[in-house]
């Protein structure tokens, strides 16, 4: 294999366009114009343009060079034919030109001489030129010999290279030509050149070692082919945005001691049917060319997608998916070329794509747990100044569901808060008003409230508050704010789950629709009054009462059923799976009144915990209208919680 990579080496030095100057070592700067290869000097339409130009003035400046023009008044036009001078008239409309020939006595050479003159209306001046045997004719209005070959042929070829330029420029591909368009796009990356290893890809370990395995066979071939093994043609990387499907496989070009092929799966399609199944055939004929190697698909989905219930069949992206299964099929085991796809929409590939065979292998990059997340924090904070009080343990149980790009953003965030501060260096803080400002938005101080909101929303929050610190199974209260963030928030309650959670019981999703109504209801005690205030609150709890009876099977009268169908899931952090009702009518009533019932036995549970905690409510409120802002410890204090 160290012979094939060295092979590589070589043609891509001499596909370079500097050349090496043996002296020195560099690349020389200037070459002789006498030291040039003929083979490098190209010709160019523009070239016999400019040469054809040149020899027309050339000529016309001889015959100009031999001709003398004159004018002359009619009179003396008149008296030229009778003195014999003039011996050819051309009769124009504007001109009348007279054409004599003089001998120069020096030279010996024929000089013409033109005369010209403004036309009068004289019946006697046909007679006297045939009186004086002067050879006469009408003059056709013609355009200069140049300005007809500009207008008959240098314009028309100039306007459909101009067109041509365009279309080509439009259709990315300057210059190349209609026999480029097949070309794949892809870049051959060396792995000093993406300055990534396993090491710098944290939680995903599983993952890791399905790739590491890869390598380690195109290192070390021998080893599975003496038993038997055989690598698998395809490895896919399936998971949400975000969580380092890339990163991770540019730690394989890194790792590989093997030409590594990157490309986009929006880089096959071209709007001219065809060009995407030309270039898969010249990426993979290149790929063996240099096998073994690796190539990686980004975002297969372009081109991958099902062509199941698809109308009109016969695209440009099914010609393309067409050929890319042909082409893996024509996969050598023994050949070393290797397949690496991602994709976070894995259920609209098409099945034959991932058949085994093809994509043998799926590789899910998950969201990473509270280790991943801290250990990701630390890899991307390794070069940032921390204060010595920094606990990324704390932020990484902080962010629960984040992926290893929403840590990335948080990592920056804080230390441009800490430029922002004017400090040298990023504390605790600066981390925990990133994730609020991830989370929540940004934050408007500015923003004004009339007194009597800014009220409603301080009991608003603390009713969320004392509810989630009363309930049991609800995450831990983290902080209390009515510093509005974001477009809509005036305030929010802060919450930190203390673990990552899988599953959940019947108990803990009431408890969840209980933190959500908490707010309504202590607005409802403190102001006899509800807001608007709580609309997301009642959708997200709404949302889980629902789910509860159609989709978890925990209503009384449908137990242990599932009254709708799940459709196509994405894998996006906000998506939700589609559903399709399979159900009458009644049951649809059913649930309607179930989900209704639930949420009004909570309510009524809220209420009674927050009539029996008003002395705290209130306390809490007045102190947050103060400060604005509670943190834990001081609210589990005023709670009465220790």
């Amino acid at each position: 294999m160290n012979d094939k990579n060295d092979n590589v080496t070589q043609s891509q030095k001499k596909d370079s366009r500097w050349n090496k100057d043996p002296k020195k070592g560099g690349p020389a700067e200037h070459d002789s114009f006498f030291n040039m290869n003929p083979k490098q000097f190209k010709y160019s339409l523009w070239f016999f343009i400019g040469a054809l130009f040149f020899i027309m003035i050339l000529n016309a400046s001889i015959e100009q060079m031999n001709q003398t023009q004159e004018t002359v008044s009619f009179s003396d036009f008149k008296e030229k034919i009778e003195a014999g001078e003039i011996i050819k008239v051309r009769l124009g409309e504007k001109f009348y030109y007279g054409q004599t020939i003089s001998v120069q006595e020096s030279t010996g050479t024929q000089k013409t001489v033109i005369y010209q003159t403004v036309p009068i209306n004289d019946p006697a001046f046909i007679s006297l030129m045939d009186a004086h045997n002067v050879d006469y004719s009408a003059a056709v209005q013609q355009n200069p010999m140049l300005m007809n070959f500009i207008l008959s042929w240098v314009f028309p070829f100039a306007f459909i290279y101009i067109i041509w330029k365009l279309m080509a420029k439009k259709m990315g591909n300057l210059g190349a030509g209609v026999m480029n368009f097949g070309k794949n796009r892809s870049m051959i990356v060396a792995e000093t050149d993406t300055h990534v290893k396993f090491e710098d890809v944290a939680g995903a370990e599983e993952s890791k070692e399905e790739l590491k395995e890869v390598v380690d066979f195109l290192d070390n071939p021998g080893k599975y082919t003496e038993i038997g093994g055989k690598i698998p043609k395809g490895v896919l990387l399936v998971g949400s945005p975000g969580t380092g499907k890339t990163l991770l496989a540019r730690a394989v070009a890194g790792e590989a001691n093997v030409p590594f092929f990157r490309m986009s799966g929006a880089d096959f399609v071209e709007m001219f049917v065809g060009v995407g199944a030309a270039r898969v055939r010249d990426l993979f004929k290149q790929a063996r060319e240099k096998s073994p190697c690796i190539v990686f698909i980004d975002e297969l989905d372009a081109i991958g997608k099902s062509r199941i219930n698809v109308a009109g069949g016969n695209d440009e992206r099914e010609q393309t998916l067409n050929q890319l299964l042909v082409e893996m099929d024509g996969f050598d085991s023994t050949t070393g070329v290797i397949l690496l796809g991602a994709t976070n929409r894995p259920e609209i590939l098409d099945p034959a794509l991932l058949r085994p065979g093809r994509f043998d292998r799926q590789v899910v990059m998950d969201r990473p747990d509270i280790t991943g997340r801290e250990a990701i924090l630390k890899i991307h904070a390794k070069d940032v100044k921390l204060d010595n009080s920094v606990n990324l343990e704390l932020v990484a149980r902080a962010t629960p569901g984040f992926v290893g790009a929403d840590l990335a953003n948080i990592i920056n965030e804080a230390a441009l808060l800490a430029v922002r501060a004017g400090r040298k260096e990023v504390l605790q803080e600066d981390f925990s008003e990133a994730i609020e400002k991830t989370v929540a938005g940004l934050q408007k101080k500015n923003r004004l409230i009339n007194p009597k909101e800014r009220k409603i929303v301080a009991h608003h929050e603390t009713g969320h508050a004392l509810t989630a610190a009363f309930t049991k199974g609800a995450d831990p209260v983290q902080k209390i704010t009515i510093v509005p963030r974001g477009i809509s928030a005036l305030g929010y309650t802060l919450q930190t789950p203390t673990e990552d959670r899988f599953l959940m019981s019947r108990e803990e999703l009431l408890g969840k629709i209980d933190v959500l109504l908490g707010g309504r209801a202590a607005e409802q005690i403190i102001f006899q009054e509800i807001s608007t205030g709580a609309a997301n609150d009642l959708t997200r709890a709404t949302d889980i009462a629902r789910s509860m009876i159609t989709e978890y099977g925990m209503s009384e009268k449908f137990k242990n059923m599932v009254l709708t169908k799940r459709g196509s899931q994405f894998l996006g952090p906000a998506a939700q799976p589609q559903m399709s009702r399979e159900y009458s009518e009644a049951t649809q009533q059913y649930i309607d009144e179930e989900v209704a019932e639930i949420l009004k036995d909570r309510y009524s549970n809220v209420l009674q915990l927050l009539k029996d905690k008003q002395d705290q409510l209130e306390k809490i409120s007045e102190k947050l209208l103060t400060i604005e802002t509670i943190e834990a410890d001081e609210f589990y204090k005023m709670a009465g919680i220790t």
